[in-house]
């Protein structure tokens, strides 16, 4: 429940994250783990990491790897050895004898068309489908399981009172037993199935507190039901609200529902993704941004919204942003290297690799991203054309009549200039009074043939970051296209 405060565990917490491999990490999935995470650091336990792996056609290695890297890149690592249920289908099998034994759990020989002809029976007379209970042993007596149907084996859940539990998001829940039925555990083939699983896993594991989306919230019931006909201890729920896009429709791709790997090669930073995943269903106050120590130090299992979180694009995009200007400029010239050597193709000139620290510190300030730097940074590598049609119609629609002579003049002067954001200011300044010329009417221009376009961060500081050599080469190159 969003109260303000929430009363600590009554004994040591263990957490666990528990995706089924059938597809990649998306973000929905990673904020589940993230919760789960910081809610068992805050109070000092432990986080685990189970892969529920049991669906056999539709998991796959490749997922399996999705997922760890997803969790690796956001740093939510397991505190012991990931479980895979696929190890752990003896332990399932002798609970399930177990509950057959003590008279938990029967077999049913119902056939799928039995099943389904039952279901459209009570539809007609109005009911909501159930399984009637037609193999439990007090109403199959006498009865000869039929040839070629293989049983599958039923929980018998009990027939009075309610579930009840106090739900870490949603507060006080209770569903009548009544509108329970019987759920399959082991399918004909002998495969247990998902519900059950869980509740092993869950059981002995000690997992103490349950933080998922709730559309599981109806599977609960079903599972303290079991948990409690095996002796084991019911953790704590909570089921936290799905995240819609910003149209209020369902997270999909077309939202940015992806793996959460693909985050990364957009060029989001993990930090970034992290804090603005935590906001998504969760507040602390009007705080927006925060580091991984902070969210622990708050996530204390309150203040977690009962409404569906808004999927917002740009408000990543705004909290990425504040991240990467955050990082240093060594290390941003190493992370977006390989992502601009794509763009150009090939190993970058190793002259401007020189200054590319420094062309990060300059561009960082508007790039959402690590790719939209690397887009940014195009502007010192790639050789600009003055013969471009569309340059050469920049630089005659900006460009005065004495325009050409003062970028010559500007280059003859290269030579001896101090190569440094102040003394190059100095000289553009002195060069557009010689001349008589606005600074629009100059700079505009000198950019268009250095570096290919009209609008750059202010002209002396790219200026600088080139070396003085690639400049003269360009304006010169760019001069002789113009015919200047």
């Amino acid at each position: 429940m969003s109260a303000s405060s929430v009363a600590p565990p009554a004994r040591p917490v263990k957490t666990r994250f528990a995706p089924s491999p059938t597809g990649y990490l998306h973000i929905g999935g990673a904020r589940t783990a993230l919760f789960s995470w910081a809610y068992a650091r805050h109070h000092g336990g432990s986080f685990v990491l189970r892969v529920e792996d049991t669906d056999r056609q539709r998991s796959t290695p490749e997922a399996v790897r999705a997922i760890l890297d997803g969790m690796s890149w956001l740093g939510l690592e397991s505190d012991e050895p990931v479980v895979y249920q696929t190890e752990r289908m003896d332990r399932y099998a002798q609970v399930i004898a177990e509950l057959l034994d003590k008279g938990l759990a029967y077999r049913c020989w119902a056939s799928p068309q039995e099943l389904d002809a039952m279901r459209e029976e009570q539809r007609a007379r109005g009911f909501k489908p159930r399984y009637d209970g037609r193999w439990r042993p007090e109403n199959s007596a006498g009865r000869t399981p039929p040839d070629g149907v293989s049983p599958v084996i039923r929980f018998r859940n009990p027939d009075d009172g309610a579930v009840q539990w106090h739900d870490l998001v949603k507060g006080p829940i209770s569903i009548a037993n009544a509108e329970l039925d019987d759920l399959i555990i082991a399918r004909a083939d002998g495969s247990p199935t998902y519900n059950f699983c869980v509740v092993v896993d869950d059981a002995d594991m000690g997992i103490t507190h349950v933080i998922r989306g709730d559309d599981h919230v109806n599977n609960t019931p079903r599972q303290i039901n079991i948990l409690r006909a095996i002796g084991a201890t019911v953790p704590v729920y909570g089921h936290v609200p799905m995240i819609h896009g910003p149209d209020g429709q369902k997270l999909s791709k077309r939202h940015g529902a992806v793996s959460v790997m693909q985050y990364d090669e957009a060029g989001y930073l993990p930090e970034a993704v992290v804090n603005y995943l935590a906001r998504l269903g969760w507040s602390h106050g009007d705080d927006e941004l925060f580091d991984r120590e902070q969210l622990v130090s708050w996530f204390d299992g309150s203040h977690l919204s009962q409404s569906p979180a808004q999927f917002d694009p740009e408000k990543l995009d705004w909290v990425n942003q504040h991240y990467l200007r955050g990082r240093e400029d060594d290390w941003l010239a190493g992370a977006v290297r390989s992502r601009l050597e794509r763009r150009l193709g090939g190993a970058a000139d190793a002259a401007l690799v020189a200054t590319l620290p420094g062309q990060c510190g300059l561009l960082k300030e508007r790039a959402a991203t690590l790719e939209a730097l690397a887009d940014d940074l195009t502007l010192f590598h790639l050789e600009p054309s003055a013969a471009d049609a569309g340059v050469r119609e920049a630089f005659d629609k900006r460009a005065a009549a004495a325009t050409p002579a003062a970028l010559r003049d500007f280059a003859s002067r290269l030579p001896a200039l101090a190569w440094n954001p102040e003394s190059i200011a100095a000289e553009v300044k002195a060069v557009i009074g010689s001349h008589g010329l606005k600074l629009p009417q100059f700079a505009i221009p000198l950019r268009l043939l250095v570096f290919g376009r009209a609008q750059t961060p202010a002209l002396e500081q790219v200026l600088a970051l080139l070396p003085r050599e690639r400049v003269a080469q360009r304006l010169e190159a760019g001069l002789a296209a113009i015919g200047g």
